[in-house]
């Protein structure tokens, strides 16, 4: 059984920066599909990014340039750099692994990003 378990969110000025981390349990963290969602109020939850096993990565087009995804293998964990960030990004964070050959995807508890003056 897979747990993600999310760190990193807070309160930030808008054009501040903003670093979530998520670490996973369990094995072969090398070969999942790692992404972030977000979930704003009275919306529905969306795609922010992700990193596939080989490293390559995609981004909502909302985020691309601001945004960075990476992984470290040996740590289990996945970080989403969040530089330039503006009051649109406030929203609940989720971390989502996913690994060839299981029926479901994990999910983490979320963490809470708030970007206001």
């Amino acid at each position: 059984q897979v747990q993600l378990v999310e760190s990193g969110g807070g309160l930030v000025q808008p054009g501040g920066s903003l670093r979530l981390s998520c670490a996973a349990s369990g094995n072969s963290f090398s070969i999942a599909t790692m992404g972030w969602y977000r979930q704003a109020p009275g919306k529905p939850r969306e795609f922010v990014a992700n990193i596939v096993s080989t490293g390559h990565t995609n981004y909502a087009d909302s985020v691309k340039g601001r945004f960075t995804i990476s992984r470290d293998n040996a740590k289990n964990t996945v970080d989403l750099q969040m530089n330039s960030l503006k009051p649109e990004d406030t929203a609940v964070y989720y971390c989502n692994g996913y690994w060839p050959g299981n029926r479901y995807d994990y999910w983490g508890q979320g963490t809470q990003v708030t970007v206001s003056s």
